[in-house]
Formats: C-alpha cells, structure tokens, sequence
C-alpha cells in the first residue's frame, strides 16, 4: 500500500498548490542566483518532508497499538471506510459541526510562526517555513494521515507520509518557479480525480482488512502463538 502515497501526493500536489501555494508564491527566495534559489526550495521542501513524517510516525504508532490489541483487519476497514466517507459527505456538514474548533489555537499558532518565518531571510528561514506549513490543516494530509495508521507500524507510517510529501514536490516546485502555470480548466478535471482516487484507496484498505487470502493486496490474517506465526487459512 505504500505505493499509493506517492500517487496521493502526486494527484494531492493539485489540491496542495491551491491550500499551500500562496505560501510558496511568497516564499524569500533569491531569485538572482540560481543555485541558491533551488537549495532554498530544496531546504523548505524537507522541512515539510520532516513535518510529515513526525506526524506519520505519531499516527503510525497509534496504527502499532492498535495491531497490539489485534484490531489490524478492523483497524484497515475503518480506515477504508472513513476516507469514502469523507470523501461523499459534503465539506457543508463537516463545517456545520465545526469538527477542526479545538486545534484552532494550535492552527493559530502555527500560522504565526509562519508569518514570522516569512519575514526573515536567515539560513534557517525556508526549513522553518516548510515544517510548519507540514502542520497546516489540508484534506489530503488528512487522507495520508489515515492511511500511515493503517501502516500499523510507527516506521510504515513514517515512511507513508514521506513518501506523499515526495509525491507533492514536482507540483509544489513548478508553482514556486511559475506561478499560474494551469489553467482553471485542467485543475478542475485534476481536482474531480482526486476524491475518485482517495475512494479507490479506501476500497483497498477495506479488501486488504478483509484477509480474502489474495496475496499482497489481501493476505489471510495471521496470529501470533506460542508456536511463532500460523496462516489462519
């Protein structure tokens, strides 16, 4: 499944220039040297990269005591579950209950920090750009979010979301160099992909917690005995 990160960035990277991009437009970036200017980019893109995989690794963990108290096939179809469902509900209700109000402050602050970092210039101004705009609240990372607790292992889910943050650089690069470089017409098409992917990735996490005992994309359960590991098919 770790596959699936990186094209979930890819398609994302779409969604993240329009959450992310005037953060990247405003970037201080020398324009005059060349050189200087992709290691600025190269810096704010691992400071984001460093965000994403903290966050994978916290909710990796979950995933791992989770698959502790033997839920992993539950754990992956609730998954699977959650991210159609989001999905298919309309952001309106999602607004309406005000789900996002207790990390405000913390959203607040982040922002903050943000704006601050944007007006320095110094050798650390575009890593502390890019691992705070990691924890900017965006419905994609939430969907990789997901996924990394599937992963039911704390270095899985690392890994998961360093790889979709490897999947956002392309897209995310291009808008720092160029700006407007799509028109409305191919980001509308791109965008209406998007939540047919995310749909396509929760079916996986539900066929996978369903141990069908199809090799690699549903693997029968296993258990752990005192005798090692047994196939329970």
């Amino acid at each position: 499944m770790l596959w699936s990160a990186i094209i979930l960035g890819l398609l994302g990277s779409f969604h993240c220039v329009g959450m992310c991009g005037p953060i990247a437009f405003m970037l201080p970036v020398d324009r005059s040297n060349s050189i200087k200017k992709i290691s600025q980019i190269t810096t704010y893109h691992i400071g984001r990269i460093i965000a994403y995989s903290f966050i994978g690794l916290f909710f990796g963990l979950v995933g791992k005591s989770l698959y502790i108290f033997g839920l992993q096939q539950q754990l992956s179809i609730a998954i699977g579950v959650l991210m159609i469902l989001v999905v298919l509900i309309p952001v309106n209700t999602f607004n309406k209950y005000n789900l996002s109000k207790p990390i405000y402050k913390v959203i607040s602050k982040v922002k903050s920090g943000l704006g601050n970092a944007l007006k320095r210039k110094t050798a650390d101004t575009f890593l502390t750009i890019g691992f705070l705009n990691g924890f900017l609240p965006c419905g994609l990372v939430y969907m990789a979010v997901f996924a990394s607790v599937a992963m039911q292992n704390a270095s899985h889910g690392a890994l998961y979301m360093v790889l979709f943050g490897l999947g956002t650089i392309p897209l995310m690069t291009t808008a720092i160099y160029l700006g407007k470089f799509l028109n409305a017409t191919i980001k509308q098409r791109v965008q209406k992909v998007i939540p047919l992917f995310v749909i396509l990735i929760g079916l996986l996490f539900i066929i996978r917690g369903l141990g069908l005992g199809i090799p690699y994309l549903s693997p029968a359960p296993v258990i752990e005995t005192a005798n090692g590991l047994i196939d329970c098919h």
